[in-house]
């Protein structure tokens, strides 16, 4: 039997980049078709040169990578997947959006949010999403799959147990995180140049960031009830990372000792998140360029306070890494293929 023939819309930027780099590795796959607005009918090594001499595809159109591949990931802004995932859906193509457009269940969500309305409803009822830990059994058969955002994977996979089995208060929650400048794309902007950003920390987007509905709609699907959470990220002057440190209370009955009892219940048998032994602290540097989350557990007994602390790769257990995992819990091959990169030293 071939190998299943994979393609990338938008692989010239840092995300599209990435799965071009993990598929590449991959041993079920091949990759046929890349695409690139900017770039179109170049070389991919070319745009990055790190490619020559092991994959010098030349770029193409959405169109070709479509009609090409078994498999079509999207790597684009929000707002331009929908008629590429239609074509990909109507020709029997799995398809996997990186982007936004198919994150958010309420159509409501998405126009207040993102300033955008869903054309195709018919589509967005057949998508299916999915951060692999808690929505796998989604995946089977599925068609087109809505990849989730790199600081929602963070939080949701730091809270997941807490929430479903109602051992925090979700009123008391707080979420601070961080992320390499990465997590902004390739595309030009004023606070990623490189004097703007270095030597320098601060919030962005306080209390009006767009992952702040998907985190609200995955913690209230554990919960069983609305949630609504202060989400406050920051700019990390490093590439690459995400560093998630969450604040709550914890409701009666539960304790350091219950909680990790908890953790360790719920991600024992999954391969890529690792509760770190007590007294250890998630550090982002443990992760990077690997698939792994890291978590980490604190409380504070004056305040009765619970603080989690959830590190992963944007780049890859957030973006490409979850997305070629969904693809492979889809059809039906081993999870963790293409997925084992041990994180680097230093």
């Amino acid at each position: 039997m071939g190998k299943i023939q994979v393609g990338v819309i938008g692989a010239t930027g840092y995300a599209g980049l990435e799965l071009v780099r993990l598929l590449l590795a991959h041993p079920d796959v091949e990759v046929a078709a890349v695409s690139s607005v900017s770039f179109e009918g170049q070389p991919i090594s070319e745009v990055y040169p790190q490619l020559t001499g092991i994959f010098d595809r030349v770029l193409t159109n959405d169109r070709a990578v479509v009609e090409t591949c078994d498999v079509v990931f999207g790597s684009m802004p929000a707002g331009l997947s929908e008629p590429i995932a239609r074509a990909a859906y109507d020709k029997g193509t799995l398809f996997i959006d990186m982007g936004a457009d198919f994150r958010l269940k309420n159509e409501e969500d998405y126009r207040q949010w993102y300033g955008k309305e869903y054309t195709d409803k018919a589509l967005h009822e057949a998508a299916v999403y999915s951060i692999p830990e808690l929505h796998r059994d989604r995946l089977k058969n599925a068609r087109l799959i809505g990849n989730p955002g790199c600081y929602v994977t963070s939080v949701c996979l730091g809270l997941a147990p807490l929430f479903r089995a109602g051992a925090v208060d979700p009123d008391t929650l707080v979420i601070d995180s961080k992320s390499g400048a990465t997590g902004a794309g390739r595309g030009l902007a004023l606070n990623t140049h490189y004097t703007e950003c270095n030597e320098a920390f601060a919030p962005y987007k306080v209390a009006c960031h767009r992952h702040t509905p998907e985190i609200e709609q995955v913690l209230g699907e554990l919960a069983g009830r609305p949630v609504q959470v202060t989400f406050v990220p920051h700019l990390l002057a490093v590439n690459r990372g995400i560093v998630s440190t969450m604040y709550m209370k914890l409701t009666g009955g539960f304790g350091e000792p219950e909680v990790r009892k908890l953790f360790d219940d719920f991600y024992r048998s999954e391969p890529f998140v690792k509760l770190l032994p007590q007294g250890a602290v998630a550090n982002l540097k443990n992760v990077k360029y690997s698939n792994y989350c890291h978590i980490s557990l604190h409380t504070d007994p004056r305040t009765n306070r619970l603080i989690v602390v959830s590190t992963l790769d944007n780049m890859v257990k957030g973006a490409a890494g979850q997305a070629i995992q969904n693809m492979n819990l889809a059809l039906g091959l081993e999870e963790a293929a293409g997925l084992r990169m041990v994180p680097p030293a230093f």
